[in-house]
């Protein structure tokens, strides 16, 4: 797959932003990471490798928020929104999309953007269409064009096609857009879990 170049200051932005975010959230990242180790066995962060820009896999970083080897049991890689395997932390985790933070570092490393597709599972890349590749010629995003039309509320297909359309049409303006509406999806979420409730993605 071959990058498509965007404008070379997006990359300084997601350097600066993400370096003061992880600066200005150290505590509340510690105050997360404390308490989710005093309330759930396990490891702090759940690690599932995820496929990037070009194609390339990448450790891909969240907060823990359900129990360990989660997707060896119930739903498997589906998540409910009452499913059980979600512990108490986890719940708000999920709730305000703290769970992503650590994701900052992806940026940081260079294997994520603030905003771009998100990444997907190496089995998901697999079944991509030729078209469909076109969502690895940039590097994913913590948020994206297809989080705030619709999330998990829409198709798996219908948000691939938002976000090759994103990439097509990249600009500032479309970067701002999606900063200020990612905001409101955060305030009044929706599309966490789906119109059916259930949602793939670990």
């Amino acid at each position: 797959m071959q990058a498509t170049p965007l404008a070379p200051s997006k990359r300084w932005f997601d350097l600066i932003v993400a370096g003061l975010g992880l600066l200005l959230l150290s505590p509340l990242l510690l105050l997360i990471a404390g308490a989710i180790k005093l309330t759930s066995r396990g490891p702090i962060f759940y690690n599932r490798p995820r496929v990037g820009l070009a194609g390339r896999e990448f450790p891909f970083y969240k907060f823990r928020t359900m129990v360990v080897n989660a997707e060896r049991q119930g739903l498997g890689i589906e998540i409910a929104h009452n499913d059980q395997r979600i512990t108490r932390v986890g719940q708000w985790l999920r709730r305000w999309s703290f769970d992503e933070l650590p994701q900052l570092l992806n940026v940081l490393r260079g294997e994520m953007s603030l905003i771009g597709p998100r990444p997907s599972l190496p089995e998901q890349v697999a079944r991509y269409t030729p078209a469909q590749r076109q969502r690895l010629a940039v590097r994913p995003g913590i948020t994206g064009w297809a989080q705030v039309n619709g999330r998990n509320d829409i198709t798996w297909e219908a948000r691939i096609e938002l976000d090759c359309w994103y990439i097509a049409h990249w600009s500032w303006r479309l970067d701002l857009l999606i900063l200020w509406r990612t905001i409101g999806a955060i305030v009044r979420p929706v599309g966490i879990y789906g119109r059916d409730g259930v949602a793939k993605d670990l």
